[in-house]
């Protein structure tokens, strides 16, 4: 196979360069200072907001989900296009209030929220996603400590699943959220404590590129919330229906078919219009935001055949960024889209492996793809690769370098 991967396309050739932000890639490395780092492209972020409100019914919230990617320059720049923003530390919840985001519009979710970092949602008055009774008795112990009732919205753990999902977080034993059957005793304990109820938090997993699972998964969602509203101790004032939109990685998947999801959530929204009058209707969004416009770039510093095959070793590997080498989820290795940055599509091809420094045989960023032919001092840039990267990887394995980031 030869030419452009089409995950590319949204990073145009000058100069046989791979661009990012409109600025090559030997340029873009120049004023980056070097190799290897992460690039996120402010134009692509954007679009891809844009693309979602003009599909997207406009009363439904759109959220930021951090973890995808917490690079403080690049949540403060999503904070301004979308409606609010989801955190699972404290941590994040510091990056959030850092952004200038309003308290109201921020959410906090985990399985495992210390007592410090409940005190620090209670004081800064952002919505906690509570997924314990543990979390219940702490938040009332704090919220009379602080002198002001904590904000809460129930996370469910539903007792069905998000169907082909990358990443399967509801449904049958979890350890997020609360499982169905429970949440009328735990919206009793939130009434008699005094806690600020105000929904429901219903996340059933990611990754996901077929449209029809994340419809019904969101019918499911509001339905689960309309049946619990009866027992809630005030107005369901929130409902938080997940996201799970997933991005193509590889050869054969085609992207989620947007339009399909849009259509059926004005559906969802006339619905809720009708059972729960008061309630704001919240999709969370990580990945599908960001994941496409960022692209992972690294040099080769050696080029070695080993028994007639092609090894191009670079200075980044899967210290940063693991998905990329298949060790962050993946059940059968798959290559990301991958190619030479500083080579054009008119140059000879052929088939390499593009490797890292560890001392490991799972540092592999290409696998035997075809590629330009490339020479130490060459760029090989990994394309989808906004999200769940620099964070989502073991940085001090072997005490390599650190990665770097930038925002264009």
């Amino acid at each position: 196979m030869s030419g452009r991967h089409s995950a590319a396309a949204r990073f145009p050739l000058q100069g046989g360069e791979v661009t990012v932000g409109g600025i090559p890639l030997s340029l873009l490395t120049a004023r980056v200072g070097g190799t290897p780092f992460y690039a996120y492209d402010r134009a692509l972020l954007g679009a891809r907001v844009e693309e979602l409100r003009a599909t997207l019914p406009s009363p439904i919230g759109l959220h930021y989900a951090i973890k995808a990617n917490p690079m403080p320059a690049l949540v403060c720049f999503m904070a301004g296009l979308v409606d609010g923003l989801d955190v699972a530390s404290g941590t994040e919840l510091s990056v959030a209030l850092d952004a200038g985001v309003d308290p109201r519009q921020i959410s906090f979710a985990g399985p495992a929220k210390s007592e410090r970092e409940l005190a620090q949602a209670v004081a800064s008055g952002v919505l906690v996603n509570v997924e314990s009774e543990r979390e219940v008795r702490l938040l009332g112990t704090l919220s009379q400590g602080l002198g002001r009732a904590a904000r809460v919205a129930v996370r469910l753990n539903p007792d069905y699943e998000l169907k082909s999902s990358g990443m399967k977080m509801g449904g049958g034993p979890k350890q997020f959220g609360i499982d169905v059957e429970r949440v009328p005793g735990i919206l009793e304990q939130i009434g008699r404590l005094g806690l600020g109820f105000e929904g429901f938090h219903i996340y059933s997993g990611s990754q996901n590129l077929r449209a029809e699972a994340i419809c019904e998964a969101q019918s499911k969602a509001l339905e689960l919330a309309v049946g619990l509203a009866a027992h809630a101790p005030a107005p369901v004032r929130s409902v938080n229906l997940g996201g799970g939109f997933g991005i193509p990685y590889f050869a054969g998947e085609k992207p989620l078919d947007l339009a399909t999801i849009g259509a059926h959530l004005h559906g969802i929204v006339a619905r809720a219009a009708t059972a729960l009058p008061e309630a704001e209707l919240v999709i969370e969004l990580g990945r599908f935001l960001v994941g496409e416009a960022g692209v992972y770039v690294a040099r080769v510093v050696d080029r070695k055949i080993s028994r007639g095959e092609v090894f191009l070793i670079t200075d980044g590997g899967l210290h940063h960024h693991l998905a990329a080498s298949g060790n962050f989820g993946q059940v059968i290795r798959k290559n990301y889209p991958v190619e030479v940055g500083t080579r054009g599509p008119e140059e000879p091809r052929e088939v390499a492996s593009v490797v890292g420094p560890l001392c490991t045989p799972l540092d592999l960023l290409a696998d035997r793809m075809e590629l330009a032919a490339a020479v130490p001092g060459d760029l090989i840039v990994v394309y989808q690769s906004g999200a769940y990267g620099r964070t989502a990887s073991p940085a001090s394995f072997l005490s390599h370098p650190a990665v770097a980031e930038i925002l264009v």
